[in-house]
């Protein structure tokens, strides 16, 4: 119980961040159980609870989900699985450490920045593109939800449509890696399964919690503190993907 004292407060934090603005669980929990836990098994784990937490969160919303942006970027997801599914056995440990530590800190400063203008849309041909990149930064490091928030924000006018549509999207990219783990074995470890039912409550009171904060707090205030998170977790990642041996 004690070890699940600091994973229980990451995971409480990042699914209230996922309740609130319908994604960025990962790009919160990933970094931060990296420190105690190997990078592989930490991915395995965030798609685990993401599934049944993204799932709960789009109930909850149901009436504002896009369905058909869905459909236009499954088959690019499903490339996108299979290519990090090699890149995941090929790639040395401290490299996806790196490279997650800086992308989670470019997507934290890149929210971070002032828009002067609204971007123009993006054609539905794209989505192939993006579905690729979605499967496989899921794959690798379990954290597409930003680049599904991207692709959404070109696509959707409606915010609520955007924050509801999110998590569907994030359940469909993580059933699928989940389904090719489970093909190369990555989901029999008995650790992980002990440890996603010591979690997995507090990510769905998580969700609960910030579907509920998501009324009353103001957004442009919590978009700043979130963002600063993900910058300030994603530096200590590349801090501590440099310094290893």
């Amino acid at each position: 119980m004690t070890e699940l004292v600091y994973p229980a407060a990451v995971v409480l934090l990042g699914y209230v961040v996922l309740g609130i603005t319908g994604f960025g669980s990962a790009l919160i929990v990933v970094p931060l159980l990296a420190w105690r836990w190997p990078l592989p098994e930490v991915v395995a784990l965030t798609l685990l609870m993401d599934v049944p937490a993204s799932l709960l969160h789009s109930g909850l919303n149901l009436r504002q989900v896009d369905f058909g942006e869905l459909r236009r970027l499954l088959p690019g997801m499903a490339a996108g699985t299979l290519a990090g599914l090699w890149l995941s056995g090929v790639l040395d440990a401290r490299w996806p450490l790196l490279a997650l530590g800086l992308y989670v800190a470019t997507v934290g400063i890149n929210a971070l920045r002032p828009r002067l203008a609204a971007p123009r849309p993006l054609a539905a041909p794209w989505a192939h593109g993006m579905g690729f990149g979605i499967g496989l930064v899921e794959m690798l490091f379990g954290t597409a939800g930003p680049l599904a928030v991207a692709w959404l924000s070109r696509r959707l006018r409606d915010v609520h449509a955007l924050r509801a549509s999110t998590p569907v999207i994030i359940v469909a990219g993580a059933a699928t890696v989940l389904l090719g783990m489970a093909w190369v074995g990555r989901l029999s470890s008995g650790a992980l399964w002990w440890r996603w039912a010591g979690l997995i409550g507090l990510a769905l009171l998580g969700v609960l919690m910030g579907n509920r904060l998501a009324r009353h707090v103001p957004a442009p205030r919590l978009r700043q503190l979130i963002c600063g998170l993900l910058v300030i977790s994603g530096l200590m990642l590349v801090r501590h993907a440099w310094t290893q041996a």
